[in-house]
């Protein structure tokens, strides 16, 4: 996704923010914990439109296999981006999603996997992957032995950017795979030519380019163009060890053994653990002695003997301290893993001899794809414990808030009583009042409409109208007809303002109902609230206790996980170990006869008698 974009759903939604931030960030793991959580709690919510991760719900559930790609949970990024190509999404994030499927199959070994998935790209494909697309392409025919069509896809990349370097090697390597030896000759050449600005990738390249020509000459028997090839390589970068042993090779086969020496002096002072150089440390001699020098030659065969002798004990002195494991100790050391060379760090900690040994070792992709895997091992392990430790947080947080809490209920749960009591009330009385007034439209009675100093003297009257009645017929006179009078005018008054005091008294009840409205929402509000205070320490135990055993669970499992894991490298690291070290035995044993030999011959040379014991017995 466009830098813009991922900026625009961070600020839109703020956990998927954090989520992005730590992805920014590298920790894959956090952006994961994040936006799984934040997913989680997006399908449970009962309006999801509502959510603030509505509208970026796809790119959400496309950062997740994202994520895991990074994180290389191949698998769970594998179905979560096969969901994204079943869903209903725009052409450009179909397209991206197939591609990082078929990356994802190309990188398990599963070719045919990925073309499949690459067949998938169909209409608008996002303008940054084109190009990568293409070279996997490529990369995935070479992968299913078809070198031709990959041939094919590479021409077209060729000045492809990011791609320089790499798209003209491959296209090389497609060439000759394809039979076409002189045109993937040249091409490897053209990739292997220097240029004004080389980038570090792109000179790794070209000095892999120079190595494969070399060889390819060096098999042939065209020693001058092998020369040629090996010069070109770097003397700094990853083959330039091989690149001299192999152009003194190239000479010595020729028969040019003086010319042989200038790149093997040179590699011979290089780091003797490196096995070119142990080997040049041979060859060096055995040019000498081609060359008639048989006292330099036997100097030399004492000297790589001596080398050998101290390299065996070190790689002793490893073996046994990886099988202490003081190999993985220095392998999840913090300061180490926080530089992007810590490889060719480990080489410079004093108290870990064994990583000296086997920095080529833990260079290769399978080792460190094991390695890798053991360092998220540890890291999970970490954050785990760290976990573990703070329930006890939550723990004292819980206790707190009931302490805060539970004094004061019994004094909100009485106001709470008077507030429903009244709110249950006003509530009737509303629905009273609504009903007589809805009455009215159909049998109208005025006199419920009187005002509250109209009712009193319609008491009054009816009171008076009654003593009146009690009077004897002699004593009445004409009170009544007076009472009637009265009574008339307010009944006058009552049926003539009908209209009017039935629109008032809707004007009254609409005002009683946003009182009703107001009170509702405060009967409400202390409701949540009342509840909120409950659950803010109500109802976490089990799902605590769910954790912790969760937890407990899982640190179990990681432990033995990282135990067989470490057990796998630490046995890898070994094997390696013993590998050179039967390596330099051989080495040992060649140099031990070689120097016997060459005092024999230096002192025929001289003419003088052979030293006593020299010869093959002194080499046993």
């Amino acid at each position: 996704m466009a830098a813009e974009a991922e900026l625009t759903a961070g600020g839109q939604d703020p956990y998927f923010g954090e989520a992005l931030f730590n992805a920014y960030q590298g920790r894959w793991f956090e952006a994961l914990q994040r936006l799984d959580s934040e997913l989680a709690q997006h399908y449970r919510v009962d309006e999801q439109k509502l959510d603030s991760l509505y509208p970026l719900i796809g790119h959400a559930e496309f950062s997740v296999g994202d994520f895991e790609l990074n994180y290389r949970m191949h698998h769970r990024a594998g179905r979560a981006i096969t969901a994204v190509l079943e869903a209903d999404v725009p052409d450009l994030v179909r397209n991206e999603a197939a591609f990082r499927l078929a990356r994802i199959h190309f990188q398990k070994g599963q070719p045919q996997d990925a073309m499949h998935a690459l067949e998938r790209i169909k209409g608008d494909v996002p303008e940054d992957i084109r190009d990568e697309i293409e070279f996997l392409r490529a990369n995935t025919y070479l992968a299913m032995g078809q070198p031709a069509e990959a041939a094919a896809v590479l021409k077209k990349l060729q000045g492809a950017e990011g791609l320089e370097g790499f798209a003209g090697y491959n296209y090389g390597i497609a060439l000759l795979q394809d039979g076409k030896t002189n045109d993937g000759q040249q091409q490897l050449a053209k990739a292997g030519t220097p240029a004004r600005k080389d980038a570090t990738a792109t000179v790794g390249v070209r000095d892999k380019a120079n190595m494969v020509l070399g060889r390819l000459m060096l098999e042939s028997k065209d020693f001058g163009n092998a020369q040629r090839y090996f010069d070109r390589v770097s003397l700094e970068g990853p083959y330039s060890n091989q690149a001299l042993l192999s152009a003194g090779w190239a000479d010595a086969q020729a028969g040019n053994y003086e010319r042989a020496l200038v790149p093997w002096k040179l590699l011979a002072e290089r780091d003797a653990t490196d096995s070119a150089v142990q080997e040049a440390k041979l060859a060096l001699p055995y040019a000498y002695g081609k060359l008639n020098l048989h006292g330099r030659a036997a100097v030399l065969y004492d000297e790589a003997l001596t080398t050998f002798n101290a390299q065996l004990q070190a790689l002793d002195a490893s073996t046994r301290s990886v099988q202490d494991g003081h190999f993985l100790k220095a392998l999840v050391r913090e300061e180490i893993r926080q530089d992007a060379l810590w490889v060719v760090k480990l080489r410079d900690l004093p108290d870990a001899p064994e990583t000296f040994y086997l920095t080529n070792l833990m260079a290769s992709h399978d080792f460190q794809t094991a390695l890798q895997n053991y360092l998220d091992l540890e890291d999970l392990r970490r954050k785990l414990e760290s976990w573990q430790s703070s329930f006890d947080a939550y723990d004292d947080l819980i206790k707190q808030r009931r302490d805060y809490y539970e004094p004061l209920l019994p004094g909100i749960d009485a106001q709470f009583r008077e507030l429903d009591a009244q709110y249950k009330l006003r509530h009737e009385q509303r629905n009273i009042l609504a009903r007589r007034l809805k009455d009215q439209l159909t049998a109208p009675r005025p006199e419920l409409l009187a005002t509250a100093d109209e009712r009193i003297v319609l008491d009054r009257i009816n009171a008076v109208e009654a003593a009146v009645a009690r009077l004897p017929e002699a004593q009445r006179g004409g009170q009544l007809d007076r009472v009637g009078r009265l009574r008339g005018t307010i009944t006058w008054m009552l049926r003539t303002e009908y209209a009017d005091r039935l629109t008032e008294a809707h004007e009254h009840l609409e005002e009683l109902d946003t009182e009703i409205v107001a009170l509702r929402e405060r009967y409400h509000a202390f409701v949540r609230l009342r509840q909120a205070s409950v659950h803010s320490y109500l109802g976490y135990d089990d799902g605590i206790r769910d954790l912790r055993n969760r937890v407990r669970d899982s640190l179990e499992r990681v432990g033995q996980l990282q135990k067989q894991q470490g057990s796998l490298i630490e046995a890898v690291a070994v094997t390696e170990l013993t590998a050179r070290s039967e390596r330099l035995k051989a080495y040992q044993t060649q140099a031990r006869y070689a120097v016997a030999d060459s005092f024999d011959r230096a002192n025929q040379a001289q003419g003088a008698p052979a030293a006593p014991g020299a010869g093959a017995g002194e080499g046993k």
